[in-house]
């Protein structure tokens, strides 16, 4: 290995003397952690990948995980791709990242460029030692929005796994599950905790019902589970939910405001419920444990390797965790002059705590007045009956826009609108607005909806995504 080149992810498997129980399960099949330091998904191919830029494009997450771990410190550059990416992206994302290799599960002919291809599969064959250049590979990630063509985020295997203990070792009673696809900053974070700390990780698959993911969570013995607000809202729905009983609950993704944590707390109460901030770009900023929505004021400054700031009522962040820049000629500029990431998350400081009020980019304009649509969408969250809501504008020709909010009952589709109780519950709701918002703020119109559109990333989609 060349002086100063950190340990790759096969590598940090190969030194570990305790990775024997972790297990990679799949839909369909699984892999042990032990065997992957000597053992290949890539044919023995390895060798033609070396300084390659390598597109990742898979179907199943277990093939995406296994050419990750084999990829990393040989290609010079991996870009994973997401499942749900939009063909006709495909083309900026091959040119903008020189992509001049593909690694697919699948026919990958719908794919444009890339002149090597090679195939992986999702079993580990015993391999003799290759040698290879040993590099640091350059990861690229892609954003989350719903719509528009995702910005792409250059991040190194040191700020990916920069917020985790890499000297944690979890043991073999921890299983982690994930909502999360792991071709996306918030899944690969929760891929890279559990393969760092010798744990198992149950993926979940794209043909797969929210009600099967979590029989399967189940029947593993989960132990830990993230995902998004949205991710969680929509899990509770399930019967199902009650087959899993974890120790830990994570959200992230989305802001996770005070009804969802305590539907969660009181749903599974032998868990820890904590809430995390992080995006593809700034990283992992920081992790909340006190069940509370928010974050505490003392946590801007600088703690650890973290620094934050608020400007504007944005929050701004700088640390080894944040990506290290855009890739593409299109993609603006990641960092101001101070290193610092503009989340574009707008928050208020009340008391000794700060509140999430929305993205920036998202307010609805009420006669020059600013709503926020996720600051309506907690108070909406708190009615009893309210599983999740979404808060968007609708067009008026005085005001400009007025606030209109779909919501989804507890009661599930067979209540409906028939049900007598739902016109109580509209005013209900709109009373708990009426109390806690200003006047502009509070929706000119509620409607009760079976369900709410949910991208692949596991957030709500929104018009401005």
């Amino acid at each position: 290995m060349p002086p100063n080149c950190p340990a790759s992810l096969r590598e940090k498997l190969g030194k570990a003397s305790d990775c024997s129980g972790g297990f990679l399960w799949g839909a369909t099949t699984s892999v042990s952690l032990a065997d992957l330091p000597r053992g290949t998904s890539l044919g023995g191919r390895l060798r033609e990948l070396q300084g390659r830029s390598v597109l990742v494009a898979t179907r199943d997450q277990l093939a995406t995980a296994l050419a990750l771990i084999e990829l990393d410190g040989v290609a010079g550059r991996l870009v994973v791709c997401p499942p749900d990416i939009s063909v006709k992206h495909l083309p900026s994302v091959i040119g903008n990242c020189s992509v001049d290799a593909i690694v697919s599960d699948h026919e990958s002919n719908g794919i444009p460029g890339g002149p090597l291809r090679v195939r992986c599969g999702l079993v580990i064959t015993p391999m003799e030692e290759q040698q290879v250049e040993h590099r640091t590979t350059e990861w690229v990630l892609l954003t989350s929005g719903t719509t528009g063509s995702p910005k792409m985020l250059m991040h190194s295997l040191g700020s990916l796994t920069a917020p985790i203990a890499t000297d944690q070792r979890l043991g073999k009673g921890v299983v982690w599950g994930t909502f999360y696809d792991i071709r996306r900053y918030g899944g690969l974070q929760i891929f890279l905790r559990a393969v760092l700390g010798r744990a198992s990780l149950v993926l979940s698959s794209a043909d797969e019902s929210t009600a099967s993911f979590l029989a399967r969570l189940g029947a593993h013995g989960v132990t830990h589970v993230s995902g998004t607000p949205s991710h969680w809202r929509r899990a509770l729905m399930s019967p199902e939910a009650r087959m899993i009983a974890p120790l830990y609950v994570r959200l992230s993704g989305e802001i996770a405001d005070q009804a969802i944590l305590n539907t969660l707390r009181s749903f599974y109460p032998q868990a820890a419920v904590s809430h995390a901030f992080a995006s593809t770009e700034a990283g992992v900023a920081f992790e909340v444990n006190d069940g509370l929505e928010g974050f505490p004021a003392s946590l801007v400054g600088t703690r650890g390797q973290v620094q934050m700031k608020i400007e504007k009522d944005s929050l701004r962040i700088c640390s080894a965790r944040t990506a290290v820049r855009y890739v593409g000629d299109d993609n603006g500029v990641l960092k101001d002059d101070e290193d610092f990431v503009d989340t574009g998350d707008i928050v208020e400081l009340r008391g000794d705590r700060y509140y999430f009020l929305g993205r920036r980019y998202g307010v609805i304009n009420i006669g020059g007045l600013k709503v926020y649509p996720e600051e309506v969408e907690a108070v909406i969250n708190r009615h009893p009956a309210v599983r999740m809501s979404i808060v968007r504008p609708r067009n008026n020709p005085i005001m400009g826009s007025l606030v209109s909010a779909d919501v989804v009952l507890k009661g599930g589709p067979d209540q409906g609108e028939k049900s007598r109780q739902v016109e109580d519950f509209k005013r209900e709701i709109l009373q708990i607005c009426q109390e806690s918002l200003a006047a502009h703020k509070v929706p000119a119109t509620i409607r009760c909806v079976p369900e709410l559109e949910v991208a692949a990333a596991g957030k709500l989609i929104r018009p401005y995504a």
